[in-house]
């Protein structure tokens, strides 16, 4: 199993270079990094609210359903964006701890 999770773990970070990896983050993957939960909120509030009281004025009064969907579906975008972050979070530690960036 350990091997398994060793190969699938090398071809991330291999796509990851083919993607760009290795460069210096930029100022704002630098608050992404270290603000991850921040980076889902601020990402995924937005539209969430905008569907809620879209769905909110087209909906019928017997119909919840639409507005039930649209926070779901906000909290499942802030998650991901969440995911996104965090991964940003580990690649900058990949790159200190590899010697390509200091941190700064």
């Amino acid at each position: 199993m350990a091997q398994w999770w060793r190969s699938l773990a090398g071809a991330f970070w291999a796509l990851d270079r083919v993607l760009g990896g290795q460069r210096r983050p930029t100022r704002f993957q630098n608050w992404v990094g270290r603000h991850p939960i921040k980076a889902g909120l601020c990402t995924a509030l937005p539209p969430t609210l905008f569907f809620t009281f879209f769905f909110w004025l087209v909906s019928d009064e017997e119909e919840s359903d639409n507005l039930l969907f649209a926070v779901i579906g906000g909290l499942v975008m802030g998650l991901v964006f969440g995911l996104v972050a965090a991964s940003e979070r580990l690649r900058q530690r990949r790159l200190k701890r590899l010697g390509i960036w200091d941190g700064s």
